[in-house]
């Protein structure tokens, strides 16, 4: 299982950005596209999931109403929708795949993608 993310950069308060989550290698369709933050100096943070058929979809009180994810099958790709940005979503963003949506589940990660919000 591959997972790669992108879409990353410097936003400024109250502005949008997507995230990508592209994924191959595996076809489970009870598999859950994960997304995770880190910011500075915190832990993990679980910010949403989606169930690989489009079922299920979470997202953290932290979040909801801002962030939507958004998937495209035809590309296999996952996305984090962020509108409204608060300098207090500025982390390192992971993608991940599990069988659920808890964090200690994931068994693939990406590299991370960095967003910054900032004036």
């Amino acid at each position: 299982v591959h997972v790669v993310e992108s879409g990353g950069g410097l936003v400024q308060p109250g502005g949008s950005l997507r995230l990508s989550c592209a994924t191959s290698g595996f076809t489970d369709t009870s598999y859950y596209i994960n997304w995770v933050r880190r910011a500075p100096g915190k832990g993990r943070e679980w910010v949403a999931s989606i169930r690989s058929d489009g079922t299920n979809v979470h997202t953290a009180d932290a979040v909801k109403g801002r962030f939507t994810i958004p998937r495209d099958n035809a590309k296999n790709t996952v996305y984090l929708q962020m509108n409204s940005l608060e300098s207090e979503d500025t982390a390192l963003y992971y993608c991940a795949t599990g069988p659920s949506p808890l964090l200690e589940e994931y068994d693939n990660w990406g590299q991370g993608t960095q967003v910054t919000v900032s004036a």
